[in-house]
């Protein structure tokens, strides 16, 4: 019994010594495979599944690739001479000695939003977290030297900018140390009208006020301005004056305040201004007053039928009719038979239009009291103005042969009977069919002298 006692402890031992060999040979043979053994492993096969891509071992990474460190989430050893990318978890391995990183976890949000903000700074670079080549760090600096040499030029442009103009704050303040400010019309024709009637400004100094406050009274509602403060009853005062370049300013002022302007028009005929530009007008006085004068005239009685009645009564017709006698005012004789001319068109197209409105009428009953056709036929106007056809310039005539035309209605038996006319509306006919011949050779077939030449056919036509 004993001696069976023995021999089985003999082969308990046996075994267990069987076993221990074959535990050292095992641990031999994994040793050889897997040096790197460490506390904790990553199979491949999970690996794959996680990452969807097979990882890179270092027989698959070139030479240029071992030099920088790609994390993953898991568990890397971190080579010699690697670079580790800022913010990662790194880790030293007990076991083999080695030194470890990978990526963050995220399981915490707070510490996720700071992997985010760090992944971000590795995506401005391009990093990818499996692939990172020196090719791809040559190209993510070329990239930052772009755009570094983008944002210089870009601030050089700024600086340009800065030197070559000057902020708007800048200018105000500096505008506010001059004491300068943008005036209104109103508060500079107060400083004009003031100037000008000012007992210590030298004439100098009042023609310079006329002659500025003449650019402001154009617009209507600065001419409105100007009654209101006293500078129309001004104007019609200077034409008064001894000065005749004073009247010649005044007028023009006049003239530019009532154009258009029927308010201004109406204080301007109650205020005595008609009977004084008359007065210039039949007086001696130098050309550039009359024609002045003649302009403020024009523009008082240009749509305004109560002007023109008054005109007539105060023998305004003979005043202009006598300029046609004084030498020396032939540059007033175009200026007088276009106003007539544009005073019975007016009348005419008024008459003509085919409107009931209440105003309209009225105006129409204004102007059939104005008999100012009958007066220019008696007053001998149909030969004063066909006579001027005989003067040299173009102009003239146009205008001339647009009154003869407008006059034809009224004139015509004078006209018929008068041979100067006859005989210069040849000459004229002769003449620009030359000029409208020259003109179509040119190319012009609707040319100017082709037009003049159709009013003189109409004119000789109607005389037949």
């Amino acid at each position: 019994m004993s001696h069976c006692i023995g021999l089985l402890s003999i082969a308990a031992k046996f075994s267990l010594l069987f076993f221990l060999l074959s535990a050292v040979f095992l641990c031999s043979s994994l040793s050889d495979r897997n040096p790197e053994f460490a506390l904790t492993k990553t199979e491949e096969s999970d690996l794959k599944e996680e990452n969807g891509k097979e990882s890179v071992t270092e027989d698959d990474a070139d030479a240029e690739d071992l030099e920088v460190f790609y994390p993953t989430n898991w568990w890397q050893t971190v080579h010699p001479g690697q670079a580790i990318p800022a913010g990662l978890h790194v880790r030293l391995n007990l076991q083999t000695g080695e030194k470890e990183a990978k990526l963050p976890d995220s399981t915490n949000e707070k510490s996720d939003m700071k992997d985010q903000k760090k992944r971000k700074r590795l995506d401005k670079v391009d990093i990818d977290s499996n692939s990172f080549t020196s090719q791809e760090l040559k190209e993510a600096l070329a990239k930052l030297k772009e755009n570094e040499k983008t944002k210089s030029t870009m601030e050089a442009n700024l600086e340009d900018v800065r030197k070559r103009f000057r902020p708007i704050e800048e200018l105000k303040a500096e505008f506010e140390r001059l004491n300068m400010r943008i005036e209104t019309d109103y508060e500079i024709m107060v400083k004009l009208i003031n100037k000008f009637n000012s007992s210590d400004s030298m004439l100098d100094e009042k023609i310079a006020a006329l002659y500025d406050l003449e650019y402001y009274v154009h617009q209507v509602d600065n001419a409105k301005d100007f009654l209101s403060l006293g500078g129309l009853q001004l104007m019609i005062n200077g034409l008064n004056s001894t000065e005749a370049v004073m009247k010649e300013h005044a007028a023009f002022v006049l003239g530019a305040a009532l154009s258009s302007n029927p308010k201004v028009q109406i204080e301007a005929i109650e205020g005595g201004a008609l009977q004084k530009l008359l007065v210039i007008l039949a007086t001696e006085q130098p050309l550039a007053v009359k024609k002045k004068a003649l302009f403020a005239l024009s523009s008082m009685l240009r749509h305004f039928p109560y002007a023109q009645q008054q005109f007539l009564k105060l023998g305004g017709l003979q005043v202009l009719r006598n300029l046609f006698k004084e030498k020396g005012m032939e540059a007033l004789y175009v200026r007088v038979v276009t106003l007539l001319y544009d005073l019975i068109m007016e009348k005419m197209l008024l008459e003509g239009a085919q409107n009931n409105e209440d105003q309209m009428e009225e105006k129409v009953q204004q102007y059939s009291q104005v008999k100012l056709v009958p007066a220019v036929v008696e007053q001998g106007w149909c030969a004063i103005v066909s006579n001027l056809l005989a003067l040299p310039e173009h102009d003239t005539r146009e205008k001339v042969l647009k009154t003869v035309s407008v006059l034809m209605a009224f004139c015509k038996d004078r006209y018929r009977g008068d041979q100067h006319l006859n005989i210069t509306l040849s000459m004229l006919r002769s003449e620009y069919e030359e000029l409208a011949a020259e003109e179509q050779r040119e190319g012009d077939k609707d040319g100017y002298f082709k037009e003049l030449l159709g009013s003189i056919n109409t004119i000789i036509q109607e005389l037949r």
